[in-house]
């Protein structure tokens, strides 16, 4: 007489409740986790479906679907004649656990990526600073878009075309592509056609696209110093050898840049608006720069990343209009309408097109369409730069009010670096004070300022803080030049006597 397999009965399968609907679900729960904590044994043969449904009272259909879920999920196996036999689970985790044995104690707990550490602390340094005084590039209010934004976007929206069920070219919607490229020639320089443009999702999107496509393992690469802190983490994701080269009144030191790394592939600069100092790049040091690149084979990323909004005379020229052949433009839509939009665009030398497009097709295949149709929209109809001299003059009064606060209330001590560009001003710090320190207890006082030393390579000579103005009103500025006065006050207290530390003399670019 053949053997029979032992037949295991489940206890657990007892506190199923009925009242409570889906039996069903609740036997597979219950048959799951019996298995997965040991208590029935791999090899264990279980009652059949019509002996099962007949103990617990259940349909037997309902046995059924359990026992097909679980088969298929491989906590379960079929065994010619054999019945319904319990999978061995855990079998991998065994094979893992006999070896390492043989190696020594496992850890407690899983051992991270080295990448890790590296990426949660990029989140932490471009995490958003809330819309507090004085947080940076945080456009609201009167210069949000207007009313005609929002009544076009209405009527665009409306349109199937501008909600197409399928993909699209990851170089971005034409329409959009042909108004950047009438905008950037006529307001910055920049010498390109539509084919040469590329949607982004930002700056930030832009940088690490273009270190994507011109970077390879071991390259040399210039950045400035101090630097812009995407960039930096940017560069930190790839396998180069990054040199920061120091920044002067006349923008990034090219000669500086020959000593250090003459051999570099890619300089990121931010040529019309340094980053975080404010001053432009002088003609001399553009010249040099396209030169060396000239000579060494070499790229030119030019981040132009608030450069509608200078306050006195007219925007810098584009590096990229004194050689298109040369430099990829970086250009963005938060500054001047609004962040959480998430568009901005690269214009790129023609050989590197096909190239910028497969690597933004890798990222996340295009920027949503919708708002790109708007956008096109917007600017065609001529809107945009309507906007864009509509929110100068909204951020020239801001900035101007936020210059006579800060002159009014503050300290002698405390110096403005001199600039006349850009959503933020710096303020210089009389040596003996920690500007991390103090952007801690501003924030403590209900105030957002970044401090500058963070973004420099080493130690700076001089620490400071940026004081954004864009996202504020006038009156909202100077109550928070009063809370700033406090702070200041109070750190100067408890460090006595500091030194005086003037700023560096901006010169204008020739």
């Amino acid at each position: 007489m053949a053997r029979r397999g032992n037949i295991i009965a489940i206890p657990s399968l007892g506190c199923l409740d009925r009242t409570a609907g889906r039996v069903g679900h609740q036997l597979t729960q219950a048959l799951r986790e019996a298995i997965s904590k040991g208590i029935l044994k791999p090899g264990e043969r279980l009652p059949s479906t019509r002996a099962l449904a007949n103990s617990l009272q259940l349909a037997r259909g309902t046995v059924i679907e359990a026992f097909h879920q679980l088969h298929a999920e491989g906590y379960l196996e079929a065994r010619a004649r054999g019945g319904t036999i319990v999978a061995n689970v855990n079998a991998d985790s065994d094979l893992v656990t006999r070896a390492q044995a043989f190696i020594g104690p496992a850890p407690i707990g899983p051992v991270l990526p080295e990448n890790v550490a590296r990426l949660a602390a990029v989140a932490r340094t471009l995490r958003p600073q809330g819309a507090t005084p004085f947080a940076i590039a945080h456009p609201a209010g009167a210069v949000a878009p207007d009313d005609k934004w929002r009544r076009l976007g209405n009527r665009v929206r409306a349109l199937r075309v501008a909600a197409p069920s399928g993909y699209i070219d990851p170089k971005g919607l034409p329409d959009l592509r042909i108004a950047i490229a009438d905008y950037v020639r006529k307001a910055r320089g920049v010498k390109c056609e539509p084919g040469q443009v590329v949607i982004t999702a930002g700056t930030q999107q832009g940088l690490f696209l273009a270190a994507t496509v011109l970077l390879s393992d071991g390259d040399a690469v210039w950045a400035e110093d101090p630097a812009y802190p995407g960039i930096v983490a940017v560069l930190g994701n790839f396998n180069v050898q990054a040199s920061r080269i120091p920044v002067d009144a006349q923008g990034i030191d090219v000669q500086d840049g020959l000593v250090r790394c003459p051999k570099a592939r890619v300089a990121f600069v931010t040529p019309s608006h340094q980053y975080p100092l404010g001053m432009p790049m002088s003609m001399a040091r553009r010249t040099a720069l396209l030169s060396w690149a000239r000579q060494n084979n070499a790229w030119i990323v030019e981040d132009d990343y608030d450069s509608e909004l200078r306050y006195a005379g007219h925007p810098f020229p584009s590096l990229q209009g004194l050689d298109p052949t040369r430099v990829v433009y970086l250009g963005t839509m938060s500054k001047v309408l609004f962040s959480s939009m998430r568009i901005g665009y690269a214009i790129v030398p023609v050989p590197l097109v096909d190239a910028f497009a497969g690597a933004r097709a890798l990222i996340d295949r295009h920027s949503p369409t919708a708002d790109q149709y708007v956008l096109a929209q917007y600017m065609r109809e001529g809107y945009f730069e309507a906007h864009i001299r509509r929110i100068r003059g909204a951020y020239a009064e801001r900035r101007a009010a936020l210059i006579s606060a800060i002159e009014r209330e503050l300290p002698s001590w405390a110096a403005l670096q001199p600039s006349d560009q850009g959503m933020h001003l710096v303020l210089w710090l009389p040596v003996g004070l920690d500007d991390v320190k103090l952007a801690e207890q501003a924030h403590k006082a209900g105030l957002v300022v970044r401090p500058i030393s963070p973004m420099y390579q080493d130690a700076p000579a001089r620490f400071g803080l940026m004081l954004g103005f864009g996202g504020f009103s006038v009156a909202e500025l100077q109550a928070a030049a009063v809370r700033l006065r406090g702070v200041l006050e109070t750190s100067v207290d408890a460090n006595r006597k500091p030194k005086l530390s003037k700023p560096p003399r901006m010169q204008t670019a020739r």
